[in-house]
C-alpha cells in the first residue's frame, strides 16, 4: 500500500518536473524570438531565420510553395535569350596630363 502511494507521488512529481521543463523551454524560445524581432526592428535588417528560409524557398520546386515565384519569373525579361556579340577592345584615348 505504501509503495503504491510512493510510486504515485513519484510519478506525479516527475510529471510536474517535466511540465515545468517544457513550459520553461517554450518561454525561453518565445523570449529569443521576441528579442530577435526587436533587434530586426531596431537595425532594420531581416531576421536571420527569414533570410535562411528565403534562400531555401528560392531553390525548391514550384509545387511545394503555392503562390511562389516560378524559375522563369525570377530571371530578368529576355535573360534567357542568347545574344551573339563581337568582342572588341575598348581603349581610353584620352591621356591624363
Amino acid at each position: 500500500m505504501i509503495s503504491q502511494l510512493l510510486r504515485f507521488f513519484l510519478k506525479l512529481l516527475l510529471g510536474i518536473f517535466a511540465a515545468v521543463f517544457a513550459v520553461s523551454l517554450l518561454v525561453a524560445a518565445l523570449v529569443v524570438v521576441a528579442l530577435s524581432l526587436l533587434k530586426s526592428l531596431v537595425t532594420g535588417r531581416k531576421p536571420a531565420p527569414a533570410v535562411v528560409f528565403g534562400r531555401f524557398q528560392r531553390y525548391t520546386p514550384q509545387d511545394m510553395w503555392p503562390g511562389g515565384a516560378t524559375p522563369d519569373s525570377r530571371t530578368a525579361p529576355g535573360a534567357r535569350d542568347v545574344v551573339d556579340v563581337e568582342v572588341r577592345e575598348v581603349r581610353d584615348d584620352k591621356r591624363l596630363p
